[in-house]
């Protein structure tokens, strides 16, 4: 039967081309426009390592003025500073932990005809690299003797490795950095998790940095820190005095696989605030935090409001075309009147009829989804030009919104094509027969 409908419902739309047309551009708008907006959310809020982000968890101490909390609504820091980080990745009370900032040098590579570059880097500890599950091409992360010893040794992206060594294997290999050497230990494979996850307080969109060096290293300030830095009291002169100020700069996850493991991580926080209470530090009532990977990017609003406010906006537009819609399919389905009559004369049944005329609506949904999808990969085209690299794998159609896109534009279709069907079914033979 479901092939005969379909015959019937494609000979009906071809008798009236234009108003059918319309149907299919008013849904393919409406799709279109609530494909883009739905794109950029679902993506921008996706879990960037399901396998694990429960088990991942930012750190953050109240270290902050006692006068005034670091957030309106009472969070504590958004960093740490760098002698609690340090401190709590001394103490190894985690599985896995990382310390981290971002920072920024000048590659200077060797050779008459090559000039020096400024690439992004990051500082962290060793566990970075297993925390966040880092694939290699190439050779693999420090060890923890190479932080304790501010040993100068070097993880590259690929695309640095590239423009390095000609995407050869670097391990072993030296890259001079602001003046000194640092060995290759491993050259990271392709890896850009959106969101950057691991560091959103820079930007959740941001590439990946190109090269990772021991944290330890920024004990002395021959790297040059990137990233926000937040004091609420004067860090005094000189580097060392910034090291021990109350300036939060640093950010910390620590992995901990059990709600066991993760009170216990919190027993220890609380104690060491406490002790630090005892130095004449930490004066705002205890209120340490860990969030795992999906509460702190809620946290930080990854999803920006506006975001939001605009899916909300073209769902709305998506519902204004499905009243269009409504309408038209209502004034097509009714001007079928003495066709309807005659067949019901027939035989026909009223569930036949309700089931032909709701196929017909099935069919103009897939095709305005069809045209929906050309609409939205335009539109995602339109995002990316405007906002250029910062949406960059963030406006792009998956499998799982294309499949999303044809079920909400057949779903959509037969619920507006409900009305018009059932006001086309209850005509009454008897009257349309006399009036032929």
């Amino acid at each position: 039967m479901l092939a005969y409908y379909l015959r019937l419902a494609l000979i009906s739309i071809r008798q009236s081309p234009g108003l059918s047309l319309l149907m299919v551009l008013a849904i393919g708008l409406g799709i279109g426009a609530a494909m883009t907006t739905v794109t950029v959310n679902y993506l921008m809020s996706a879990n960037p390592i399901p396998h694990k982000s429960e088990q991942l968890f930012y750190v953050q101490l109240d270290s902050w003025d006692p006068h005034q909390a670091a957030n309106e609504n009472g969070d504590p820091p958004d960093q740490l500073t760098y002698r609690d980080a340090t401190a709590l990745l001394a103490a190894k009370k985690a599985y896995r932990q990382v310390i981290q900032a971002q920072i920024g040098t000048v590659v200077e590579p060797e050779g008459k005809d090559s000039l020096p570059f400024q690439v992004s880097g990051r500082a962290n500890s060793a566990d970075f690299f297993a925390i966040f599950d880092v694939p290699f091409l190439y050779g693999g992360a420090w060890s923890e003797t190479a932080d304790s010893e501010q040993q100068h040794v070097v993880v590259l992206s690929q695309s640095l490795n590239e423009r390095l060594f000609g995407g050869k294997d670097s391990v072993g290999q030296k890259v001079k950095m602001a003046g000194d050497y640092y060995q290759v230990v491993g050259v990271m494979a392709n890896w850009q998790p959106r969101p950057r996850f691991y560091d959103v307080t820079t930007g959740a969109f941001n590439e990946v940095e190109e090269l990772f060096v021991p944290f330890s290293l920024l004990a002395e300030p021959k790297l040059s820190r990137n990233g926000n830095t937040n004091c609420w009291k004067p860090s005094g002169e000189g580097y060392p005095a910034f090291l021990n100020s109350e300036c939060v700069w640093t950010q910390m996850w620590v992995e901990l696989r059990n709600d066991s493991e993760k009170q216990q991580y919190l027993d220890f926080l609380n104690a060491y605030v406490e002790e630090q209470k005892k130095l004449g530090r930490f004066a705002r009532p205890l209120n340490n935090r860990l969030s795992d990977v999906m509460q702190w990017m809620e946290n930080q609003q990854v999803v920006a409001e506006d975001a939001s406010l605009m899916m909300v906006m073209s769902l709305m537009f998506l519902l204004v075309c499905l009243l269009n819609t409504i309408g038209l399919l209502l004034a097509k389905f009714l001007s079928k009147a003495p066709q309807i009559g005659l067949r019901q004369a027939l035989g026909a049944s009223r569930q036949h009829l309700f089931a032909q005329y709701l196929t017909e609506a099935g069919c103009i949904g897939l095709a305005g989804g069809l045209l929906g999808l050309l609409l939205a990969w335009l539109g995602l085209q339109g995002v990316t030009l405007l906002y250029g690299d910062s949406m960059k794998g963030l406006a792009e159609l998956d499998w799982v919104m294309v499949l999303l896109a044809m079920g909400l534009a057949l779903l959509s279709s037969l619920l507006a094509g409900l009305y018009p069907t059932w006001r086309a079914c209850t005509v009454q033979p008897s009257q349309q027969l006399k009036s032929q």
